[in-house]
């Protein structure tokens, strides 16, 4: 009797961040592509089984690994599944903003770029673009933001150490500046409720690259911006819950999407949701007065 194979399933939709043109995710059982290319950079992890593909006429295969795969725009390729359980696979298809075409070369070269910390990277990267059911408004840009930019410069390393780059030299943009990362953390502060994106810090800050950004900071303070700014952001709906605020109201308060994004983050800093917390906070008084 054959195995009952699981249906195929596909989302896609477009991310409010700059330089990422669709997020794709899909598990195929049966499919294979015809040959194709594409006018942006396709950058795929594999979440589960093997693929099999031909980049300019050269056949590659990979599974579930440490591997990331890189096919660059405007070369002809294929796609097809290898196995009888398929696979399931995310990619991000990036414009030339993000990778220049000059890098075509290196990328046909060795598409398969075995390297677990871009791998790391790539994934963090897909779980702050969040999910399409979720609304455009509900993606931390500057997460997202500051992730791509992480992705791009080791994308870019490992491409220009293949000798077919353009040369960019040294790609951390400067040295890490503790001035560079008093100042962002001021902008900071001063938008907690706000936010702020990437550009706009750069801009303020005499057009600092944000992969300089990021580091500077991530050195002097030890986490990155957006994160920092996530637990900002938490302090603020903590005494806002405690002041008796409902948690849907003070999560848009605090600077949060809505109650859902307030919880994910929430839980993470306080080991507890927000009504559990604003629960036990209007408690304490009774408690305590019962056990004096």
């Amino acid at each position: 009797m054959a195995a009952i194979r699981p249906p195929s399933t596909v989302s896609a939709w477009q991310p409010p961040v700059p330089g990422i043109a669709e997020v794709f995710h899909a598990r195929f059982t049966e499919h294979a592509y015809p040959s194709h290319v594409h006018d942006t950079w396709a950058l795929m992890i594999l979440d589960g089984g093997r693929v099999d593909f031909a980049l300019d006429r050269e056949r590659h295969g990979t599974g579930v690994c440490d591997t990331v795969v890189l096919l660059p725009p405007g070369v002809v390729h294929d796609g097809r599944t290898v196995t009888e359980a398929g696979f399931r696979k995310r990619v991000l298809y990036l414009d030339t903003s993000v990778l220049p075409e000059a890098l075509t070369g290196a990328a046909v070269d060795a598409p398969l770029l075995a390297d677990a910390a871009l791998r790391d990277g790539v994934h963090r990267l897909h779980r702050a673009l969040g999910s399409p059911e979720l609304p455009a408004g509900a993606v931390d840009v500057l997460e997202a933001q500051s992730r791509l930019a992480l992705v791009q410069e080791r994308l870019r390393g490992r491409l220009e150490a293949a000798g077919r780059g353009p040369g960019r030299g040294d790609l951390s943009y400067g040295a890490p500046s503790t001035g560079t990362a008093v100042r962002l953390r001021e902008l900071l502060d001063a938008r907690v409720i706000g936010g702020i994106t990437l550009q706009e810090a750069s801009a303020l800050l005499g057009h600092a690259h944000p992969t300089h950004l990021i580091r500077s900071f991530r050195q002097a303070f030890g986490l990155p911006p957006h994160a920092y700014l996530v637990g900002r952001r938490v302090a603020v709906a903590r005494r806002l819950l405690l002041a008796g605020m409902p948690p849907a109201q003070a999560a848009t308060a605090a600077g949060f999407h809505d109650q859902a994004h307030l919880t994910r983050h929430f839980g993470r800093h306080v080991g507890t949701s927000p009504a559990r917390f604003a629960r036990s906070g209007r408690s304490a008084p009774s408690a305590r007065s019962g056990r004096s």
